[in-house]
């Protein structure tokens, strides 16, 4: 494997589930050096979460991949110094606990800043450390309604839905990320100590929800559910084809529009001059939409997107999982991975993004068995010195 990004990195995660590990793996999957902290006796709840094999998630052989494990009792006065021993000489911690569960065990920010002043602490919560709501227990499905998302998702005049994983907690785990790298490079490049960086998960899917609040704030507006629509922008929607399947098209740009209205024979209204730009086709995006649809409804998804790439319209079927598993695309760029577990058990799982030209990352090795490490990291008394 060629030289990773982030070798020489040593993380050290303290998290569970979904966010903090999320983070955690991408790091590793990029070279990082990640120790995972896990209860001892049951470990990680993910292990246990959804499908499992021979008594373990698959789940877990994605989320945990490249990361080495280490059970020990963080209520303990032993598993905490341990913690203080690995957070010495580590680059980052990671954390998802409730705000202020980490400083009860002597092991919170000021505690191990105060050991390495070169420490990157990234700490996901689900309303930050700090305001009136930093108490409250947060999972990603609160965050995804607090962040504005739930309230947008489904259709017209029915309960809303929610997006089918755990967006917020993997938003909130990117955005993380983010924060780690800034942080190394401030410290590294212009000689900065270390820094927390504080992540919310409604935060981070507050920041993704684009117009909303400006919408709102200029002209009272309150974005509503709209379905498989993109409201404001036209035409982009999901249209029926023969034998209920449907497609999904995007022809909101200019050019894209008058491509499409000609691949339909409706040139009258790729012409129209008052649908020459985004704001009209919004105001007439009903009539523009069942246009679309009456020429989809009488052909096959593949003849709609045959003829629709011929045009340059961007048009996509709307994928299962059994889709992806088998697609050219996903193939040609690695996104399918064949692996081994532990066990032995061949598995294909996603492959790594972002893709880095001269630094890739990579699988080096699959998740662990629980405490698999830990003679491995105790013995050696943690990460060696770099003093």
């Amino acid at each position: 494997m060629p030289q990773q990004a982030l070798e020489g990195v040593r993380v050290l995660e303290l998290g569970q589930l979904i966010a903090g590990p999320f983070a955690a793996r991408t790091l590793a999957d990029f070279g990082a050096d990640v120790i995972k902290v896990e209860s001892v006796g049951s470990g990680d709840p993910l292990r246990k979460w959804r499908m499992l094999r021979d008594g373990t998630s698959v789940w877990w052989q994605v989320q945990s991949r490249n990361k080495r494990s280490l059970a020990i009792d963080l209520k303990s006065d032993e598993g905490q110094e341990l913690v203080r021993r690995l957070a010495e000489e580590a680059d980052v911690v990671i954390e998802n606990f409730k705000p202020g569960k980490l400083e009860e065990w002597g092991i919170g920010w000021e505690q191990l800043h105060a050991l390495n002043p070169g420490l990157v602490m990234l700490r996901i919560s689900g309303y930050g450390q700090t305001g009136p709501y930093a108490d409250k227990p947060g999972f990603g499905i609160l965050g995804e309604a607090m962040g504005g998302l739930r309230y947008l998702s489904g259709e017209p005049g029915r309960v809303p839905v929610r997006v089918g994983v755990s967006i917020g907690d993997t938003l909130a785990a990117l955005h993380g990320v983010i924060g780690v790298l800034m942080a190394l490079r401030h410290r590294e490049v212009n000689g900065g100590e270390g820094q927390f960086i504080d992540v919310a998960l409604y935060e981070s899917v507050f920041n993704c929800m684009e117009s909303l609040l400006p919408e709102y704030d200029a002209f009272g507006a309150v974005r509503e559910r709209a379905g498989s629509a993109l409201p404001g922008i036209a035409p982009s929607n999901a249209y029926r084809c023969a034998g209920d399947q449907y497609v999904l098209i995007g022809g909101n740009g200019d050019s894209i529009y008058r491509r499409l209205m000609s691949t339909i024979g409706r040139d009258d209204l790729g012409e129209d001059p008052d649908l020459a730009h985004n704001d009209g086709r919004a105001r007439r995006s009903a009539e523009i939409d069942a246009a679309i649809e009456a020429w989809t409804s009488t052909r096959d998804p593949e003849e709609v997107i045959r003829e629709l790439d011929a045009a340059r319209v961007p048009v996509g079927k709307i994928y299962s999982v059994a889709d992806i598993a088998d697609d050219p695309q996903y193939l040609a760029r690695e996104m399918i991975l064949d692996t081994v577990d532990r066990d032995g058990h061949s598995l294909r799982v996603p492959g790594v993004v972002p893709k880095l030209s001269a630094t890739p990352g990579g699988l080096r090795h699959p998740a662990p068995g629980l405490g698999e490490h830990n003679e491995e990291i105790v013995g050696a008394k943690g990460w060696p010195s770099r003093k």
